[in-house]
């Protein structure tokens, strides 16, 4: 085994996807951070040190735009929770808007979670099988005396290894880049965690504060989880798919449909079965509410894992028992 993950391990490298992956990351990242500090300077100049005026203008906008008509009832029970937020931080003097290279990272992978970081976990794992029956090496490889299912599992083993790498380069490239242009402290900061939504009400009796270091631990576990589960998902389009292209496609479009659904499906409640629905892990840690009502963290790993074991079932049984070699 140690032995084909090795080869699996080669194979992965030569095709450069996770060099790709790191680029983008090197790509992107300071542009993200040049937009947040653009719009810290612009804070800096309208309400100066004043973090508490800040905080307080912004609920007052929002109050404001719960009278609006204009604005979808769906959206005004964020509104609506935000502001218990704001104000639960205005009591208790933590100022929740405060700019750093530990809190862009934080900021940054709490929304890449959901739609970035899976699309870059699928651009290594929708093709590690379809590609090799594109090419035919998966026929030589198949020719050994190997058993089929150590063959594919040496592919999984290979793929999440690469899918932790990239979830711990996606952290260290977020913080090395991000604190050029803000600063490289900021991990005893307190953040709040533990807000849990009733209706459209907001639960503050479990709120506690914790560094920010350690919400980061919290948070980089959740996120890790997601893209598990999304690889595992790919690995399982890419065993019944034998077109690379045709297994990209179907992960990419599964992504983004369900990033839609995601702030569409509320009135569907059957949705929160879907995979998609539920990989917004991390929004649970900050209090966001769920897509759909009754949705919990627990309910939303549950489903994931359910997901994955189906996919890791089908993938096996299919990779053993159809005609490869053909």
């Amino acid at each position: 085994m140690i032995s084909l993950v090795k080869n699996e391990t080669i194979k992965m490298i030569k095709k450069k996807r996770f060099y790709f992956i790191l680029l983008v990351l090197f790509v992107l990242v300071p542009i993200f951070a040049y937009a947040q500090l653009r719009v810290a300077m612009n804070s800096q100049e309208k309400y100066g040190d004043d973090w508490r005026r800040q905080v307080q203008q912004a609920i007052t906008d929002n109050q404001n735009s719960l009278g609006s008509d204009r604005v979808p009832e769906e959206w005004k029970k964020y509104r609506k929770i935000y502001i218990q937020q704001m104000k639960y931080y205005l009591e208790h003097d933590i100022n929740p808007q405060q700019t750093g290279g530990v809190s862009f990272t934080r900021e940054f992978l709490n929304n890449a979670a959901t739609l970035f970081i899976p699309l870059l976990i699928m651009g290594v794992g929708s093709d590690i099988v379809s590609s090799e029956r594109t090419t035919g090496t998966v026929k030589m490889l198949l020719t050994r005396p190997i058993r089929r299912w150590k063959v594919l599992l040496s592919k999984l083993i290979t793929l999440l290894m690469f899918v932790s790498l990239i979830v711990v380069s996606a952290y260290v490239i977020c913080y090395l880049i991000s604190g050029l242009f803000f600063d490289y402290g900021g991990f005893n900061m307190p953040v709040l965690t533990g807000f849990v939504l009733n209706g459209s009400e907001v639960d503050i009796s479990g709120v506690h504060a914790v560094p920010q270091w350690q919400y980061l631990f919290m948070q980089a576990g959740l996120v890790w989880y997601v893209s598990v589960i999304v690889a595992i998902l790919a690995f399982m389009v890419s065993v019944l798919v034998r077109s690379t292209a045709a297994s990209i496609v179907i992960m990419m479009a599964a992504l983004i449909a369900g990033n839609i659904l995601t702030n569409m499906a509320s009135a569907w409640t059957s949705a929160k079965y879907l995979f998609m629905v539920n990989l917004g892990l991390t929004d649970y840690l900050a209090g966001s509410p769920a897509p759909i009502e009754g949705m919990t963290l627990g309910f939303s790993i549950t489903v994931l894992a359910i997901w994955a074991v189906c996919s890791l079932f089908v993938s096996f049984l299919v990779f053993t028992k159809q005609d490869i070699l053909n």
